[in-house]
């Protein structure tokens, strides 16, 4: 069933256009990822489907009576209200009838108003209503219904705006960057949620296994053309080399034509005939297509960077707290040449404050930080570039000079190293606050560089980068030579450029986990298992015969969601085996994606012993 059509819309702000004559539709319970690079117009394409904008030409028509609902980057909340009041706020009919159930529990002498109420619940079956938006408010812990919104973290607002999206049930929910200010935990419930649901989906994101797990039809904007991939973000890299290598093969025929209907040209009389006024036309067309080419100008990361001694960073028995809250507690750690750390960890645990410490913008509460003489760091921050006002993106570079060192003695002015980042001349020259996020974030990336750390430090680089900003980004990093720690819930990103972890578990404890992300949710899934064993045989005198067939409630949590983990991992074993058709793997290569691949066979076949035991149990 068609939900929503785009035809040949287009968009500019002032001489810059972002898009032209942009078609495409969406049909029910797609779920579309939709690509493109930074400054491309991702957004505005989002802001007209949703209806905030309009485009300058074209149009939207959607399906009569369908509902959309849009969760913003931009997230607008009421600080004054709470989050129960904030829920029951939305325009949804069947929230105002529970709103005034839940009115009527609170005062049950007014008899009359009460039955009312309950009345309406069974005529609009709000039961099944109401329970659903509770646990979908209480699986994004969001329990505290009377918290005020102007006391919420940014990843609580961002739950509730989500919980607001998913509450509403629409026909079409439009994303951007739905995983932004969402810690793993969180991304990965949206995930299975989104995967398991009919929800129709059409979305921008940078979180590439969000991607492949969630998304089966890939729409990308590139170079002003449409394309659309049914499959997902494997399938869709597959068929984008395929086909940019058949428009070069196309063009290199056409320049051959080209090569001989130019030397019948420079032959003809200048009385032409019909027939040759047709051939004259026709090479035009292929005077054309022979002259296309791709623009894929790649960032070009390059930095010199100050040699790093060996004394780096020791943390002798640091602790740090806020209030009651423990952030550190008594830490100890000496930082080695080389390591690359990820840090991991749900929102609130003091990630952001543990790096500030490192940076010495927040002292600790006991113990001492020691940084060596020869440590630079580089300290890349959630909260981005703080242009001054009316500054100019050439200005940004240019504070730190006309020319900037580039390794083995060599230089670069300004204005070639922001063509390395994308930036040509004449965006050099525009206002940094004109610029789209990603964009931002890219100048303040190249900021960061320019500096020569030899100690990086990046919190949450991955938001609002474009995917091919991210491969470059990732490659720079594998090659750094210095020291490398991570904040990021791009679990893509971390699985590709950390060796261990730093894990927040919260109350000043920190675990240093030997792996990756990857590594550390094999191990992490392994564990209930073990942990119900044991109780098992800790409990085995305790518990009576005609009981031991019956599932407890965490076993039947267990159960209900082991279903879709191993749909899941299957999807993960899928996406490891198709890596192997790369023909320019190296025998190095091979080995290394072998063992990944083990994990996943060893992980899928513990969690179906897991669910036989589970469903054996419960039909026992």
């Amino acid at each position: 069933m068609n939900y929503l059509n785009v035809e040949n819309i287009s968009k500019s702000y002032g001489e810059l256009e972002l898009f032209s004559d942009i078609s495409f539709s969406i049909h029910k319970d797609q779920k579309i990822a939709f690509v493109a690079k930074n400054g491309s117009g991702k957004s505005s394409i989002l802001n007209i489907l949703s209806g905030k904008d309009v485009p300058d030409s074209g149009q939207v028509v959607v399906r009569k009576g369908l509902r959309l609902a849009f969760l913003d980057q931009e997230l607008n909340l009421d600080s004054k209200l709470s989050i129960e009041e904030t829920i029951f706020a939305s325009d949804l009919p069947i929230l105002k009838i529970i709103e005034t159930y839940e009115k009527a529990l609170q005062n049950p002498e007014n008899t009359e108003a009460y039955q009312d109420a309950f009345e309406a619940m069974d005529r609009h079956n709000a039961w099944e209503f109401e329970t659903q938006f509770q646990q979908i408010l209480s699986q994004l812990k969001l329990d505290d219904l009377k918290a005020k919104i102007s006391l919420l973290s940014g990843g609580q607002k961002k739950r509730l705006s989500l919980a607001q999206a998913l509450i509403s049930k629409p026909d079409i929910l439009i994303l951007d960057e739905p995983t932004n200010h969402l810690d793993l935990e969180m991304i990965e419930w949206l995930e299975d949620y989104f995967a398991k649901t009919q929800q129709t989906l059409f979305m921008v994101t940078h979180d590439r296994y969000f991607l492949e797990r969630v998304c089966n039809e890939i729409v990308e904007l590139d170079h002003g053309k449409m394309y659309t991939y049914k499959g997902n973000y494997s399938y869709y890299l597959e068929k984008k080399e395929e086909r940019i290598s058949n428009e070069q093969t196309e063009v290199g025929k056409a320049k051959q034509l080209f090569k001989k209907e130019l030397d019948w040209m420079r032959r003809q009389p200048k009385a032409r005939t019909t027939k040759s006024k047709s051939r004259i036309d026709d090479f035009f067309e292929i005077k054309s297509k022979a002259h296309q080419r791709r623009k894929d100008h790649v960032i070009q990361l390059e930095i010199s960077m100050e040699r790093l001694g060996s004394k780096i960073v020791e943390l002798h028995n640091v602790s740090k707290s806020f209030e009651d809250k423990v952030i550190l507690n008594g830490f100890d750690y000496n930082f080695k040449k080389g390591e690359r750390i990820g840090i991991i960890g749900k929102n609130g645990t003091g990630k952001s404050t543990f790096l500030n410490m490192l940076t010495q913008s927040i002292q600790p509460d006991g113990g001492k930080i020691v940084i060596g003489e020869t440590v630079k760091f580089g300290y890349y921050t959630q909260g981005g570039i703080k242009a001054k006002p009316n500054q100019k993106v050439i200005d940004v570079v240019r504070d730190y000079g006309d020319y900037i060192p580039l390794a083995k003695g060599r230089q670069i002015s300004a204005q070639q190293l922001l063509e390395r980042f994308l930036f040509d001349r004449k965006k050099q020259y525009d206002f940094v606050e004109k610029l789209s996020g990603g964009e931002q974030k890219r100048l303040y990336l190249c900021r960061v560089l320019i500096q020569n750390p030899n100690f990086l430090i990046l919190d949450e680089p991955t938001n609002d980068l474009d995917i091919v900003t991210l491969n470059v980004l990732e490659s720079f990093l594998m090659d750094f030579p210095g020291c490398l720690l991570v904040v990021s819930h791009d679990r893509y990103f971390m699985d590709k450029i950390v060796d261990h972890l730093f894990v927040f578990q919260g109350e000043g404890i920190i675990d240093d986990f030997p792996g990756n992300y990857s590594d550390y949710r094999a191990y992490e899934s392994s564990q209930p298992k073990q942990q119900a064993k044991s109780e098992k045989q800790e409990n085995t005198t305790v518990v009576k015969q005609n009981q031991t067939n019956k599932l407890s409630y965490n076993e039947q949590k267990e159960y209900k969601n082991l279903e879709s983990k191993i749909r899941s991992l299957e999807l993960d074993k899928k996406a490891k085996e198709a890596e192997f058709l790369n023909a320019d793997l190296s025998q190095e290569d091979i080995a290394k994606l072998s063992e990944e691949l083990q994990v996943i066979v060893d992980t899928i076949e513990e969690k179906e012993m897991r669910w036989f035991e589970l469903a054996e149990k419960f039909e026992g």
